[in-house]
Parts: structure tokens; C-alpha cells; sequence
């Protein structure tokens, strides 16, 4: 019986994506709760959707969604891949199966990979369109669909929001040191490691399976 390949998980904003500008200045314009960088950064210490949620009246949520991925999509286009990723990328593919799973809706993510050549590597985009704000709900739908455990799976995220919401399933996490949040705030979430450049994440993988 062919034996099921390892599962690593992509974060998409701030991992794969150079998107924190744009995700900043689309939130700052329609949410007034918004007012810094600094504090924008903050909210990702936990789940920003799942704040959304809590703080603002559903009507007005629903409202804030639907003008967010209308500025939003259309600044994607401009987006561009961090340097390094897309041959890290095509390299980890060889050996593992790829998933991307994100607050983002699937369409910008789609779209996204195809312009940079990438789509073809990833078995599955599992985004926002699900039902669950937090990820957690669909990591375990991943776990189902591919039957895989634990420790078969691999986080790589740039938030320590993702890395608790990762651990909460004692599912392991890698952060990386380019994306929403920095080195000492993931570090925080006691990742397996933290990678300062993406082919680093190359050893990372291979050292992590190793071990499990």
C-alpha cells in the first residue's frame, strides 16, 4: 500500500503573498477601529476574523466584508510573490502534498497563484468561503479528507495567532520572520522554528519530519 505523503500547510498573506500593505490600507479606509499599523499588527496575535466578529454588529460586519474583498481583490493584482518562494515552493511539492489554508476567500488566492505560476503545486486552497472563522475547524477537515495525523502535518505561518490555533490541535507550527508579525511575537507561540528567509524552510521540513 503506497504510503500517504506528509501534509504541509500554507498560510497565504505574509507567508507566500506580499500583501500586508494592501491589507492595511483596505482596513484602515473602511473600519474605523483600524487606526495604526502598530495596532493593526496586534489583532494577529489572535484571530482577526474571529475579533471582527465580537466587535462589530452583524449587519455592519457584513457590510465591512463585502467593501473589503471589493477594495481588496482588485489590489491583489499588484501583489507580489516574496522573492524566493516560488522555487521553494516547486522544491517541497517534489516531496509533500501542498494545502493553503487562509482567511483569504479562495478567488483572490486563485488567481494569485496561477499569475505567479504556482497553482499547480498546491492540492487545495481551504479558505474563507468555509464556514468556520478559525482554522482549527478546517484543519480538521483536511485531517478527514486526507486521512493523515498530527504529526503528518506541518503549519508555516507569519502570525501567533495561527501558531495557537495550530497548537490547539497540538499541530506544529514554522514561522516565518517576512510577513505580519515579527520573530519575537511568534516565538511566543513556541513554533517549531522560525525560518529568517524562505530557503530555509527547505531544511526546516526535512528536519521536522525527520524527527516525527
Amino acid at each position: 500500500m503506497r504510503q500517504k505523503r506528509k501534509i504541509i500547510l500554507f498560510d497565504f498573506d505574509g507567508v507566500i503573498a506580499d500583501s500586508f500593505d494592501i491589507a492595511f490600507e483596505v482596513n484602515k479606509i473602511i473600519d474605523p477601529k483600524i487606526v495604526s499599523e502598530k495596532d493593526y499588527r496586534k489583532l494577529f496575535d489572535g484571530n482577526i476574523v474571529e475579533w471582527a466578529i465580537k466587535s462589530t454588529p452583524k449587519e455592519e460586519l457584513e457590510r465591512l466584508d463585502r467593501e473589503f474583498w471589493k477594495r481588496y481583490i482588485p489590489q491583489m493584482k499588484k501583489v507580489k510573490i516574496f522573492t524566493g518562494m516560488k522555487k521553494v515552493i516547486a522544491e517541497l511539492a517534489k516531496t509533500y502534498t501542498l494545502l493553503i489554508i487562509s482567511s483569504t476567500i479562495i478567488s483572490p488566492i486563485r488567481d494569485f497563484l496561477k499569475r505567479n505560476n504556482i497553482y499547480s503545486y498546491f492540492d487545495n486552497i481551504v479558505g474563507s468561503n468555509f464556514i468556520d472563522a478559525n482554522k482549527t475547524e478546517r484543519m480538521k477537515m483536511v485531517f478527514k479528507k486526507y486521512g493523515v495525523g498530527l504529526k503528518d502535518c506541518l503549519f508555516i505561518t507569519d502570525t501567533l495567532g495561527d501558531i495557537k490555533e495550530a497548537g490547539s490541535l497540538s499541530v506544529q507550527s514554522v514561522g516565518v520572520n517576512w510577513g505580519f508579525q515579527e520573530k519575537e511575537n511568534l516565538l511566543k507561540g513556541k513554533p517549531f522554528s522560525i525560518a529568517e528567509k524562505p530557503e530555509e524552510l527547505l531544511d526546516i521540513v526535512a528536519d521536522y519530519f525527520k524527527e516525527n
